[in-house]
């Protein structure tokens, strides 16, 4: 997997908790999945057969990925502080390079089980065009923070 489709998602969660400041985290994710929602059924154009198989197929997709992503890496970034850095053993670094490999496995795993459901029941172009959504909305999602930090 490449580092390109990582790091927005990376850098989403690692920003994550800084948005619970406001709100408390399970409300600003259901704003961020409905948001997503809209996007995602905006891009991908399905009909109302596509739709009916599509969203329970991706929510669970998005639920398993989401849990995975939250469990693993919030452990990384905990040691991923500059202090933890400077005083971790290489034997402790070679450790959490396992542990990032083996999240990376786990997740590609994930897209490759939920990619050959949906070749059931969507054409090829539609799983394209939803891969390419989804980077869209991560990048936008990126950008509104961004604006947003800026501002303050």
């Amino acid at each position: 997997m490449k580092i390109k489709n990582i790091l927005p998602i990376f850098l989403f969660l690692i920003t994550f908790p800084f948005y619970g400041q406001n709100e408390n985290m399970d409300e600003k994710r259901e704003k961020i999945k409905a948001y997503k929602v809209s996007f995602l059924t905006t891009e991908l154009d399905l009909t109302s057969a596509e739709s009916e198989k599509f969203w329970p197929i991706y929510n669970a997709y998005d639920d398993k990925q989401f849990e995975l992503r939250l469990q693993k890496m919030k452990a990384y970034t905990k040691k991923l502080t500059d202090e933890a850095l400077k005083n971790m053993s290489e034997k402790e670094a070679a450790s959490l390079v396992y542990q990032i490999e083996t999240t990376d496995e786990e997740l590609f795993l994930l897209r490759k089980k939920f990619t050959s459901s949906l070749k059931k029941i969507l054409p090829a172009k539609k799983i394209i065009i939803l891969r390419k959504s989804e980077d869209d909305f991560n990048r936008k999602l990126l950008h509104q923070y961004r604006d947003k930090a800026g501002k303050n």
